[in-house]
């Protein structure tokens, strides 16, 4: 038998821990991932605020007086809180709470900053909103297809998730300002603000 004078582990030097290896295939595609995603929030900020026609007609814009919960919150008929979400629907506060974070999520996202904050948002913004369509119902009060296509994992559930993974990731130091915004003297104080 040879001994090399190494240990019985010492073929582990060449394997990477897990999560110690990002290749740069792989931060593009988190990149855009992260892009993407941020896209989705500012796309719903900016249908809601100037009606584009989309999911909101111009007539119900928020510059034209519209408001950006009142439709979908009064519309809730599932779950255990659509009495919640009935008496917040259209209240001034919860527009604002709404558009901002839209704004917010939606811009920290695409430029790549404060991502862990945003990741925090987007998981609070995405339960709430699961919790208004309330997949876990087949049917409405009506007792009507709730057309619930997966009681649990649904589109709010993935956004949350991913934004998560792009924070966990520093998905933003790629094709984003997060290599900036983390040398930043406030940031390196504060690191939740990465």
């Amino acid at each position: 038998m040879t001994t090399t004078g190494r240990g019985p582990a010492a073929h582990l030097e060449k394997v990477e821990a897990p999560g110690s290896m990002l290749t740069h295939t792989a931060a593009r595609a988190l990149a855009f991932l992260r892009i993407s995603t941020g896209f989705v929030f500012l796309w719903a900020f900016f249908d809601k605020t100037f009606g584009w026609g989309f999911a909101t007609p111009s007539a119900r814009a928020w510059i034209n007086g519209g408001s950006p919960t009142k439709g979908f919150l009064s519309g809730v008929d599932v779950g255990p809180f659509d009495g919640f979400f009935h008496n917040i629907a259209g209240d001034a506060w919860a527009d604002w709470l709404f558009m901002l974070g839209l704004l917010g999520i939606g811009l920290a996202l695409v430029l790549g900053i404060g991502l862990r904050l945003a990741a925090g948002a987007a998981v609070l913004m995405m339960a709430l909103m699961w919790a208004a369509e309330w997949p876990l119902d087949k049917t409405t009060t009506g007792g009507e297809p709730s057309m619930s296509t997966n009681p649990i994992t649904d589109y709010h559930f993935i956004y949350g998730v991913a934004a998560v993974v792009l924070a966990l990731t520093y998905a933003g130091h790629t094709w984003g300002l997060g290599k900036w915004w983390a040398a930043l003297p406030i940031v390196q104080k504060n690191r939740w603000l990465i």
